[in-house]
């Protein structure tokens, strides 16, 4: 399907659903192409800052963990865990981004269990995990992110904790560009409205939903789970990869990146 508008509009969870599994199913192979050498076959890398677990430690030691990956993509990081001793099950909304994991797993001789799922409903029994983790996985693509919160609550278990990433909430009032025009603020950070792709037949192809940092926080304790930290890593200095609207030039100036550490 072509790309006929672009949007700032509300849509629903089903249709966000909808949208985003044939989105990233139609785009995971350039996806893929394009930003895999970066992720690494076997890496967790938290944001286009280029922030790495092994450096950061925001998980800690995970030897021997039971740990979910949030949006898995092509399992990078839960491939990662795993090379570190933890039990990891992985899942994502496309199934030709998990196909991808796949890949992977037969090029490496690895076997990173991965299922096909929305993060709104979670297909896990109560208390099963001791971590969960998600790096750009899943929640700025659900129209319910509280919903997704509670579920991830529900599988962990007492004292565990959940740390994701998405992108900070301050670069929804600035345009999506890496060069001087994405430095000026053109909209409103308190316009909730999603932005929306949408085809030739009028529906939506692509949805990302837009929360404040105040929204985050909110749905966080709303869950039941303690925010505990907030990460807003920094542009390093000898970075110099474009990924999208991120960019040297403008990590010099604005936060990319908002990573939450919640405990249950």
């Amino acid at each position: 399907m072509s790309l006929a508008g672009i949007g700032r509009h509300r849509v629903d969870a089903a249709a966000t659903s909808r949208a985003n599994r044939g989105w990233w199913d139609g785009a995971a192979d350039e996806y893929q192409a394009e930003h895999g050498e970066f992720l690494r076959d076997s890496g967790f890398v938290w944001c286009p800052e280029g922030l790495d677990e092994a450096d950061a430690h925001l998980l800690g030691d995970v030897t021997g963990k039971d740990i979910l990956e949030i949006g898995c993509g092509a399992g990078q990081c839960g491939r990662w865990l795993a090379g570190r001793g933890a039990r990891v099950a992985a899942f994502d909304l496309s199934f030709r981004q998990l196909q991808h994991s796949r890949r992977i797993d037969a090029d490496a001789g690895s076997a990173l269990p991965v299922v096909q799922a929305d993060a709104e409903a979670l297909p896990f029994a109560d208390a099963s995990f001791d971590l969960a983790c998600s790096a750009f996985g899943a929640l700025p693509f659900v129209a319910d992110a509280r919903a997704v919160l509670a579920e991830t609550r529900r599988v962990l278990r007492p004292e565990g904790r959940l740390v994701f990433s998405v992108s900070h909430p301050v670069r929804w009032a600035f345009p999506d560009d890496p060069g001087p025009g994405g430095l000026t603020a053109d909209r409103s950070y308190f316009d909730r409205s999603p932005y929306v792709e949408t085809g030739d037949d009028g529906q939506p192809v692509y949805v990302e939903h837009h929360r404040t940092m105040a929204d985050w926080i909110g749905h966080i304790t709303a869950s039941g789970l303690t925010l505990t930290a907030l990460t807003e890593p920094e542009w390093p200095k000898d970075h110099d990869r474009e990924w999208g609207g991120w960019s040297p030039l403008r990590g010099r100036y604005l936060p990319g990146t908002a990573i939450f550490t919640c405990v249950r």
